[in-house]
C-alpha cells in the first residue's frame, strides 16, 4: 500500500474509535460526568462524516471550508474540555476550582486576540482564516501538554488517582498534543516531510483515542488521599481569606492575636529550666530595707 491508503486507513479508523468512546461513556453513564467530552466525541464522527462525504464528492472548495471549520470547533471543544477535567480534579476545592475557571476564561480570550492578530498580520501570505485556526491549534495543544504535566507532577497533593477517567482524558490529550509539537518542530527544521508529519499526526491521533477507548471501558478507581492534604488545604484557606477578607472592626483578629501572644509567653516560660517566680518580699521589710539612712544631729 502507498503512503496515501495508509492515511485513508488511519482516518477511516478515527470514527471507528471514536464511536466505541461514545458507546462506553452512554453505557457507564459517564456521559453525564464528563458532557463536554461526549459532545467532542460526537463531533468528531460528525466532523469526520461531513469532511468525508465533501472529499468523496470532489468539491474541493467546501472541503477547505468543511475542514477548517471543524478544525475551529475542534480547538475549542478541546480547550472546554480541559476545563472539564480542571472542574473535576479541583472538584474538592471550591476556591481553586472558581480561581481556575477565571484563568480558563481570560485565557481563552487571549488566544482568540492572539489568534486574530496573528491571521491579519500575515494575511499576504496565507488565508487569515488558516492562519488564526493553526495559531488556536497550537495554543490550545500548549495548555493540553501542560495540563498533563500538571496532573503528573501534583496528582499526589490533590488525591488524584492515575486510573481516574478524567486523567485518562488529560493523558490522551497530552500524548497526542506532545506528539504534534514534536512533528511541528521537525516539519519546520527541515527533519520531516509534510507526508511524513500527516501520516506520523495521524498515528499518534489514534493512538490517544486507544487510551480514551481503555479508560472508558476499564473501571476507574475513586480518589485518594492528598499525599500532603494540610498543604492544599492552607492554599484552599489563603484563597477564601483573600476572595472574603474580615472587616477591620473584627474582633477575631484580635482575640487570635492574644491568644498568640499567650501562647508564646507560656511556652517560653516552659523552656528555661528551674524558673520560679520570685515571692515579693513583705512590706515591712521593703519599706525598712528602702527607706533613707537616718540623719545624724548636729
Amino acid at each position: 500500500m502507498n503512503n496515501e491508503t495508509i492515511r485513508l486507513w488511519l482516518w477511516c479508523a478515527h470514527p471507528i474509535l471514536q464511536s466505541v468512546v461514545v458507546v462506553a461513556l452512554w453505557r457507564r453513564g459517564l456521559h453525564k460526568k464528563f458532557p463536554v467530552f461526549f459532545i467532542y466525541a460526537v463531533s468528531q464522527i460528525a466532523i469526520f462524516a461531513a469532511t468525508f462525504s465533501v472529499w468523496r464528492a470532489g468539491n474541493y472548495a467546501w472541503f477547505f471550508w468543511v475542514y477548517w471549520v471543524g478544525a475551529a470547533i475542534n480547538a475549542g471543544l478541546g480547550f472546554r474540555v480541559i476545563h472539564e477535567i480542571f472542574l473535576d480534579v479541583f472538584r474538592p476545592y471550591q476556591q481553586l476550582k472558581d480561581l481556575g475557571t477565571v484563568i480558563f476564561k481570560w485565557a481563552f480570550v487571549v488566544m482568540l486576540l492572539v489568534s486574530v492578530v496573528v491571521a491579519f498580520s500575515e494575511s499576504f501570505h496565507r488565508d487569515p482564516m488558516v492562519q488564526a485556526v493553526t495559531t488556536l491549534q497550537r495554543s490550545v495543544r500548549l495548555v493540553q501538554v501542560g495540563l498533563i504535566l500538571f496532573l503528573l507532577l501534583f496528582s499526589r497533593f490533590l488525591g488524584v488517582s492515575r486510573r481516574q477517567f478524567s486523567f485518562g482524558i488529560a493523558l490522551g490529550f497530552g500524548f497526542f498534543a506532545g506528539t504534534e509539537l514534536l512533528l511541528l518542530a521537525l516539519a519546520f527544521g527541515g527533519f520531516l516531510t509534510k507526508e511524513g508529519f500527516n501520516l506520523a499526526n495521524m498515528v499518534a491521533y489514534n493512538f490517544s483515542i486507544c487510551i480514551w477507548v481503555g479508560y472508558s471501558l476499564a473501571r476507574s478507581e475513586a480518589r485518594q488521599g492528598a499525599a500532603n492534604p494540610l498543604q492544599t488545604q492552607r492554599w484552599e484557606r489563603g484563597l477564601a481569606d483573600i476572595q472574603h477578607p474580615l472587616p477591620s472592626d473584627s474582633l477575631i483578629p484580635m482575640f487570635e492575636s492574644m491568644v498568640e501572644r499567650a501562647i508564646s509567653r507560656s511556652s517560653s516560660l516552659d523552656e528555661v529550666p528551674g524558673h520560679d517566680l520570685p515571692s515579693q518580699p513583705p512590706k515591712s521589710f521593703s519599706a525598712a530595707a528602702s527607706g533613707a539612712r537616718p540623719k545624724l544631729r548636729s
